[in-house]
């Protein structure tokens, strides 16, 4: 069950004060600034400006690849296995101490509901942390079995200077699930975040520090994907970029690193993850909180979202009312408040484009329910969640990531077509299926064309399940679970005559 964090006025001025405080790029053991563009920060909700962010220049990002290196050749580079998952542990128990603040700070600069930054964001980087330190001390190199006058080793060995580019909607805990297993596997990072929210980025940077990393091993450069991205992915002394955000760009960093030193690239991108449910479903009251939780979480700002719903014909009026229902129970508004579940959007460009994509479905389909929950505050970027039923399979909202709190729901009568449908897109993140046969379920499963499919559940999985997907969705690794080391590690053969 949720804890309800307890908060006054002097920890939110306090948590203002901190994030005016992280305003330019962390090089080494402290920040950097070099003159070039400062960029205002500003809450999702009220507008107000929270910081102002001196983004990284081309030269910011050399230094920051420079220090990264140096870290390499010294202290961290030469570091032993077990101070290395010490060092990550340390990090992990730190950020548990300063709990609070990193889910004021992750609200504030995000938008997400106190609730859920409290309750989902900073334990999960925790949890994702120490099981990357686990990582460190138990997972082993190979030795295959020994033939005549032969002994061979497989051997993982750092990749470098890793570089991770960050989205918007998680920061903290997509920094972990990427600066964890990339510290575990012995490298040095230099992080991008996105240029909406640099906050927690740069926090968590300064914490590494304070207790006990080297210098140089995590490094900060907030800045535009045209710059700091752009300068990260066609450095020759990077050896790897792991990126999470849309298609669009983790084409550039392929393309990037086809006119450099063909760093590794991993890219976790865009999903229109569909839900099935099985025709054999009588009653929807077991599935109603994941399905319902699956496109309000975060305000559908999560690439695992479940965007669109096939549903049997038969439970088409059970399903209206549970969504409607279901919508009530997230009431809308200030981050801040503890009741709220549905927050702001994280800019005004972007809830721009979601409201866009709402008005143009509105104009050819009237068949949609709106949020009736109660509403506190007032924001431009409060978009209220609706469901759009019986959309047409041509529709932008049935066929393009939304990235809002918006749900498409078809209704079918062919399981075999409803699957067809469910994959007819280039994209192939998640999907769900809900459902009470196991057999129906298993081979439901398994013709899903997603890299990560849950069952009667609105998921991704633990610390110890690959996450990642197909097609469009993804490329070149990975993350969580023991698979994510290896976007992380060069592959090393020895083969010795004996």
């Amino acid at each position: 069950m949720d804890r309800i964090p307890t908060f006054g006025v002097s920890d939110l001025k306090q948590i203002r004060a901190t994030a005016r405080r992280l305003d330019t790029s962390w090089i080494g053991d402290g920040f950097s600034r070099d003159g070039g563009e400062v960029r205002a920060i500003a809450s999702p909700f009220d507008g107000e400006t929270i910081s102002e962010v001196a983004f990284a220049s081309e030269k910011q990002v050399g230094l920051a690849v420079r220090a990264a290196r140096g870290a390499l050749k010294a202290e961290w580079g030469t570091m032993r296995h077990e101070g290395r998952a010490a060092l990550i542990r340390a990090l992990a128990d730190a950020v548990e101490k300063n709990r609070l603040e990193f889910a004021l700070l992750e609200s504030l600069d995000v938008g997400k509901p106190i609730l859920h930054s409290y309750n989902d964001d900073v334990p999960t980087t925790v949890g994702v942390l120490r099981w990357y330190a686990s990582l460190v001390e138990t997972a082993y190199d190979l030795s295959p079995a020994r033939r005549n006058g032969v002994f061979s080793q497989i051997v993982r060995e750092p990749q470098g200077v890793v570089g991770i580019v960050l989205p918007w909607n998680y920061p903290l805990t997509t920094l972990a699930l990427k600066v964890g297993p990339a510290l575990a596997a012995g490298n040095t990072v230099v992080c991008k975040p996105a240029d909406d929210t640099p906050l927690t980025t740069l926090r968590l940077a300064e914490l590494a520090i304070e207790i006990g990393f080297p210098a140089g091993v995590i490094n900060v450069v907030p800045g535009t994907g045209a710059v700091a991205g752009k300068a990260l992915g066609l450095h020759n002394d990077v050896s790897a970029i792991n990126f999470t955000g849309s298609t669009a760009t983790g084409r550039r960093f392929l393309h990037y690193s086809a006119d450099s030193n063909l760093k590794e690239i991993s890219l976790e991108c865009g999903g229109k993850n569909p839900a099935i449910i099985l025709p054999d479903v009588k009653s929807l009251d077991r599935f109603a909180d994941d399905i319902s939780t699956g496109f309000l979480m975060n305000s559908g700002q999560l690439c695992s979202s479940i965007s669109r719903v096939l549903a049997p014909r038969a439970l088409q009026g059970d399903l209206r009312d549970m969504l409607i229902a279901k919508m009530k129970e997230w009431p809308i508004g200030d981050p801040f408040d503890p009741a709220t579940r549905i927050g702001p959007l994280v800019s005004d460009a972007h809830a721009a484009k979601v409201n866009r994509a709402i008005d143009t479905e509105k104009r050819h389909n009237n068949d949609l329910s709106v949020s009736a929950a109660a509403i506190t505050g007032a924001s431009p970027r409060l978009v209220e969640p609706v469901v759009f039923f019986n959309v047409a399979e041509s529709a932008d909202v049935w066929r393009e990531e939304i990235f809002g709190p918006v749900l498409s729901v078809r209704f079918y009568d062919d399981l075999d077509g409803a699957i067809r449908s469910a994959n007819d897109t280039q994209y192939g993140l998640s999907a769900y299926v809900f459902g009470e046969n196991p057999d129906a379920i298993r081979e439901a499963s398994t013709m899903l064309d997603a890299g990560f499919v849950a069952i009667n559940a609105f998921c991704e999985g633990d610390f110890t399940t690959p996450f990642g997907g197909f097609k469009t969705s993804g490329f070149g690794g990975k993350d969580k679970g023991i698979h994510s080391l290896d976007q992380y590690a060069r592959t090393k053969s020895i083969w010795w005559a004996t």
